[in-house]
């Protein structure tokens, strides 16, 4: 008899029909083979105690802290461990117990419904000469010859972006923006290159993103987070995809000391109301993509917890982006020159994807296709 521990599976279900395991066992014991812990802040005590007890009871867990059982103060942090069963029966259980049990219930539910997209490459383009990165730089029939490249190498999506958003670019005026992007946008428009790849338009000014939307774009990456609803508007119009990013501050100020009460809690609340936005304006979840903005108005620690814990993120039922290609976070870690900072951003993005994101934006498309095919292997 041999015996070895199990690496993390990706689709439980097919792992036990592999296994021959009976239909009806299989819906039972896939449930019990995942496993969920939440963090829950600021629950009042009462409510820590019954959802102690409660957790007990079906053998999940509640790891809170010594004096909630005296209830020495109003409210606790704790955290919930359980496997999907459980968490599926203490979201029943809680819709009818008071002291805001109710609300944990509910968002509980919005876990489990969590969706699972395919994973997508994001190729990056710049038709500026002042992105961080040189060698995303184009121009005119150069930019064309890349588009066509990237796409030969497997990028799904390639995003257009005539201004640079790098921590303390410089704006510039709308007619000089759509002047940098329109030589690239009718070239895409004439060969039909958006049958081969869909194409996103890195831009926040209503102009500029209207003539992307014109020629064939079918995605707005916004750095903005649906701020201006003309943007919203358009990608109803248009029938196209919304990328809501997540920035504090602008790209001018965003590094200049950003921060947080809590990182996690802040970006969460920012989507849930850019969400509700959106939807009162027409669109649907499946049009739109979040970003958490990895180097937006964040620091190294930031970052680090809004990619640990970015399966927090799935619940919101739309598609994850992450974008940290060749950024300083790496150089935070380990001093390196941006022309070397390839394996650290393959890091991030592997993790990433490990932990939800379903689409990887990225300067080094080969690259990013094999790491990613063997780490899709590897699941």
């Amino acid at each position: 008899m041999n015996i070895y521990q199990l690496g993390d599976i990706l689709d439980n279900k097919a792992a036990l029909e592999a296994l021959g395991v009976e239909r009806e066992g299989i819906e039972i014991m896939s449930k019990k083979m995942e496993l969920f812990c939440f963090y829950l802040k600021d629950l009042k005590t009462p409510a820590v105690n019954i959802l102690k007890q409660d957790a007990l009871s079906i053998g999940a867990e509640l790891a809170a802290p010594s004096g909630v059982i005296t209830c020495e103060k109003p409210l606790y942090d704790c955290i919930l461990i359980g496997t999907k069963k459980h968490i599926e029966i203490l979201s029943r259980k809680e819709l009818a117990q008071p002291f805001g049990l109710k609300n944990v219930a509910k968002e509980l539910k919005k876990f489990l419904s969590a969706k699972t997209y395919p994973l997508q490459i994001m190729g990056i383009i710049n038709t500026n000469d002042d992105s961080f990165f040189e060698g995303s730089r184009f121009v005119a029939q150069d930019a064309l010859l890349k588009c066509q490249k990237i796409i030969d190498e497997g990028a799904s999506i390639i995003d257009i972006g005539p201004v640079s958003s790098r921590p303390g670019s410089q704006e510039v005026s709308e007619e000089e923006e759509l002047a940098r992007v329109k030589p690239l946008c009718d070239a895409i428009k004439a060969e039909k290159l958006y049958e081969k790849a869909a194409f996103s338009i890195d831009s926040y000014t209503p102009f500029v993103v209207e003539y992307a939307l014109q020629s064939g774009f079918a995605l707005i990456n916004d750095i903005t987070g649906a701020d201006n609803d003309e943007l919203v508007r358009l990608a109803l119009k248009y029938n196209a995809k919304l990328c809501i990013m997540h920035m504090q501050g602008t790209p001018q100020i965003m590094q200049k000391n950003p921060h947080y009460e809590d990182v996690m809690t802040e970006v969460s609340d920012f989507f849930e109301a850019r969400i509700a936005k959106c939807e009162a304006l027409g669109l649907n979840r499946e049009q739109l993509i979040l970003d958490v903005g990895i180097g937006f108005g964040k620091t190294l620690e930031h970052n680090l917890v809004l990619l640990k814990n970015l399966g927090h993120f799935k619940k919101f039922g739309c598609e994850l982006l992450i974008g940290a290609s060749r950024k300083s976070m790496i150089d935070k870690i380990i001093p390196t020159p941006i022309p070397e900072r390839l394996p650290g951003t393959l890091a991030i993005h592997l993790k990433a994807a490990e932990n939800g994101a379903s689409i990887i934006r990225c300067h080094d498309v080969v690259e990013h296709r094999q790491a990613l095919k063997v780490f899709e292997a590897m699941r």
